[in-house]
């Protein structure tokens, strides 16, 4: 299988994951991406009925919106009952560096504010230690070479994202090299920067369940069982 293949095979496997848990209830979180597109088109196949949807970018709630899935802001609900979304990079611990699409800030908001957070992905994008794909960091515009100075006596080498507005507004720096030892304490240390909006680092918030597709296989990954 080509990595859209097994993108697609995931997030097949997501959607039957979920699904005897949708209801006229259910508030179902989206991300961005790739592989969280070919799960919206699982749900719109599906027809299923739901109370409606968060989402993590304006792209995400264009394709709901075109399945005739009500989209909620967060403001609306109580909470997220399964959040579903990607990652650029993952390890054994379920620990995830997200934001290659430029939507961190809105995703850890909506992982945070779930029930479960369900992540499927290919297999090449393991990594034993997290670091590899490099790690965007939603900045303020008049903090961004303050903050480059700063990534760059940690030893990361800081690459501002041209030509890329998030949508709230704001830049992002793209973090190379960067030495992700310790995840946990160094997703604290980036948010405590002047000027640092979210990091890509998700380690407080980390997956519940990993779907991971192979070339020959599906396989789940539960954080709490470890299978």
């Amino acid at each position: 299988m080509n990595q859209d293949e097994k993108k697609k095979k995931a997030a097949e496997a997501a959607f039957l994951r979920v699904l005897p848990s949708l209801n006229k209830e259910t508030i179902l979180g989206i991300g961005t991406g790739s592989t969280t597109n070919f799960f919206i088109e699982e749900l719109n196949k599906a027809k299923v009925s739901i109370k409606g949807a968060v989402c993590s970018s304006e792209a995400s709630k264009a394709n709901l919106e075109s399945s005739g899935i009500k989209v909620m802001e967060l403001n609306e609900v109580y909470g997220i009952d399964i959040y579903v979304d990607g990652a650029d990079e993952f390890n054994s611990r379920f620990e995830l560096i997200k934001g290659g699409g430029g939507a961190l800030t809105r995703e850890k908001i909506l992982a945070n504010s779930s029930k479960q957070f369900i992540c499927i992905v290919d297999d090449t994008k393991f990594c034993g230690l997290l670091g590899k794909f490099p790690l965007p960091i939603e900045v303020l515009e008049v903090a961004r070479s303050a903050i480059s100075r700063e990534l760059m006596k940690m030893g990361g080498k800081p690459v501002y994202r041209q030509n890329f507005i998030t949508d709230n507004g704001h830049q992002i720096i793209d973090v190379h090299n960067m030495k992700i030892d310790i995840p946990y304490e160094l997703e604290s240390t980036l948010n405590n920067m002047p000027g640092v909006i979210e990091n890509g680092l998700f380690a407080k918030r980390t997956a519940d369940i990993i779907i991971k597709a192979t070339d020959s296989d599906i396989l789940t990954l539960d954080k709490d069982t470890k299978m």
